[in-house]
């Protein structure tokens, strides 16, 4: 009646899966299965549950609906009338592979929930695995107020305290990166013979620059679309803008500095999107021109912190700053502290003394007069 599979895992390890498959008349009536570390565990179960089995009754209380980890993530992801960023659909989607997508809602506790994040950690980073514990987490707040599935929550919240204490799970570590303006250089004059030699490539250079002045990420850049830029009041309303709470819908109107408002009006409208690119293939193309150029650990996102910090060396108050990154709480812009000179250190620089746009200039040097 029951079986015992070996599997190897990523890191070398082995595991032991013991399974228990019940059949009447040729059809499986029942199946049930549980990963182990030691072969020895795995049989001790296996000869448990057999036991608990063969008792009278113990397959008609079976027969009883109950729902499986895995069934009550697809009943959220059907229901959700949100829709899901691409982030979480996948990590929901591979929870359902491990084995405690298998197991009855009911039969979880908290050491099997810390036992699944230890097998997440395994060629993954703790910040990683944070991010699968906080997704599943969601699933055991709405199970039982909204299914009536008997997920424990509290053993979820005990479970995550004791990751955190281990180690197992930890937020990401902030960055303090910042290009030089050298290095910036170094990357515009690549592109740009690139795009000399190569005209059909991705136009990589207004791309930087406009991640450097609007302070805008790599993803939401490539969304921003023609009808939602204001000229006249130098903003663009950014769609689905990252929050801690939600992204989906979240959209925001973002002032534009002189050189961001001036670099998109450059840009030719060929459809929809003003920087009609994938948001993939520029991050994979910033990659690659730092690795080929020698230009250690910068990534694209690095230059929206060098865009806030450039504010604040320009004199803007935190007001004006956080209407420019769309950021909605002033205390986090307080870690953008690594001023290193006051004024606008890209003040006539040669990248964006072809650029104009109407309106701009008027509006920044109000701006100026201001603070």
């Amino acid at each position: 009646m029951g079986t015992i599979s070996e599997r190897k895992r990523k890191n070398g390890s082995k595991s032991y899966t013991a399974q228990i498959r019940i059949k009447r008349d040729g059809e499986v009536i029942y199946t049930e299965a549980q990963t182990f570390d030691r072969r020895p565990a795995a049989g001790a179960w296996l000869k448990k549950r057999e036991t608990e089995l063969a008792e009278p009754g113990a397959l008609d209380a079976l027969k009883k609906e109950k729902h499986i980890l895995a069934e009550v993530i697809n009943r959220y992801i059907k229901e959700n009338e949100k829709a899901l960023g691409r982030t979480k659909s996948q990590v929901l989607d591979k929870i359902k592979t491990f084995s405690i997508a298998n197991m009855k809602c009911e039969d979880i506790k908290s050491e099997d929930i810390v036992s699944f994040a230890r097998e997440l950690l395994v060629g993954r980073k703790p910040q990683t695995v944070l991010n699968y514990i906080s997704h599943l987490s969601t699933i055991f707040t709405l199970a039982r107020p909204a299914w009536g599935v008997p997920l424990n929550k509290t053993a979820m919240d005990d479970a995550q305290i004791v990751l955190s204490r281990l180690g197992v799970t930890s937020k990401s570590h902030s960055r303090n990166r910042r290009p030089t303006r050298a290095e910036l250089e170094k990357l515009l004059e690549h592109y740009t013979d690139r795009q000399t030699r190569y005209p059909p490539m991705l136009t990589m250079v207004p791309l930087i620059l406009f991640g450097l002045f609007s302070t805008r990420r790599q993803e939401e850049i490539t969304r921003l679309r023609w009808d939602d830029l204001e000229v006249e009041n130098s903003r663009v309303l950014v769609r689905d803008m990252k929050n801690p709470g939600e992204k989906m819908g979240n959209h925001t109107w973002c002032d534009l500095p002189h050189p961001a408002l001036a670099i998109a009006l450059s840009m030719p409208k060929k459809g929809e999107f003003i920087f009609p690119f994938n948001g993939r293939s520029v991050s994979a193309s910033f990659t690659r021109a730092t690795a080929l150029l020698g230009i250690d650990d910068l990534h694209f996102h690095d230059l929206r912190h060098e865009g806030i910090t450039r504010l604040f060396e320009m004199g803007l108050t935190i007001p004006h700053v956080a209407a420019v990154s769309g950021h909605r709480s002033w205390t986090s812009l307080k870690r953008y502290s690594h001023i290193r000179q006051s004024g606008d250190i890209y003040a006539g620089w040669k990248w964006i003394k072809g650029y104009t746009a109407p309106n701009a200039e008027a509006k920044i040097e109000e701006e100026h007069q201001q603070t």
